[in-house]
C-alpha cells in the first residue's frame, strides 16, 4: 500500500506537478492552494499537523497515485473542505474557480447539521468527478490511520469499508489501493471483514 506524504508544502508539490500537468493547470492549483491556505488559516488536522498538508496529500494521491489530470477535479481536491470547515461559500468558490469546481466542492461537503453517514451514503448519486474528489480525500485521511486514537480508527475504518470502498469500484486505481489498505488493516488490527 503506497503512502502519499511527500508533498507537505507547495514547494514540494510544484515541481512534480509541473512535470505531470499542463502549465495552466499548475497555475490554477497554485491559486487554489493559496486560497485554501488563507481560508483554513491556522486550522490543524486531528494529528496536530497543518491543514494544508492534508489538501496536498489528497492532491498527491490524485496526481501521483491515480494519474488524474482534470483541472476541475484537482482544484476541487485542494478546496474540498473550504465549505465545510471555513466561512467560505460555494458562490465564492464558483466565482474564483468556476461553477463546476463550486458544484464539485458542494457535493463532497456535508450539509450543516447533516448526519455523516447520510452524507456518505448520498455520494452514490454524485457525479463521477465528485466521487474522485472524495476518494482522494479519503485516501489521505486513512493512509496513516494508525496515528489516530483507537475509537476513531475503528469508526473511520468501518465508514470507509461501508461507504467509500463501493464508490472506488468504478475507478481501478482507487479500488486497488483501498483493497490493499483494507487487507493491511484486517491483518494488523484484526478488524471485521
Amino acid at each position: 500500500m503506497e503512502i502519499f506524504t511527500s508533498w507537505p508544502s507547495w514547494a514540494h508539490a510544484e515541481g512534480p506537478l509541473a512535470a505531470a500537468l499542463p502549465a495552466p493547470t499548475v497555475d490554477a492549483l497554485r491559486d487554489a492552494v493559496a486560497f485554501a491556505r488563507r481560508r483554513h488559516g491556522v486550522q490543524q488536522r486531528p494529528t496536530g499537523r497543518p491543514y494544508l498538508e492534508h489538501l496536498l496529500e489528497a492532491l498527491e494521491v490524485a496526481v501521483r497515485g491515480a494519474g488524474l489530470s482534470d483541472r476541475d477535479v484537482l482544484v476541487s481536491i485542494v478546496l474540498h473542505d473550504v465549505l465545510e470547515d471555513t466561512p467560505c461559500t460555494e458562490a465564492e468558490v464558483a466565482r474564483r474557480f468556476g461553477p463546476e469546481v463550486g458544484a464539485l466542492v458542494r457535493w463532497v461537503t456535508r450539509p450543516p447539521g447533516g448526519a455523516k453517514a447520510d452524507h456518505l451514503a448520498s455520494l452514490v448519486k454524485a457525479p463521477p468527478k465528485a466521487v474522485l474528489v472524495k476518494l482522494a480525500d479519503r485516501v489521505s485521511n486513512v493512509q496513516e490511520l494508525q496515528r489516530m486514537p483507537w475509537r476513531f480508527q475503528r469508526r473511520y475504518y468501518l465508514e470507509t469499508v461501508a461507504y467509500i470502498m463501493p464508490l472506488a469500484g468504478a475507478h481501478p486505481w482507487f479500488a486497488t489501493w483501498f483493497a490493499e489498505w483494507r487487507g493491511h488493516w484486517r491483518r494488523v488490527e484484526r478488524w471485521p471483514a
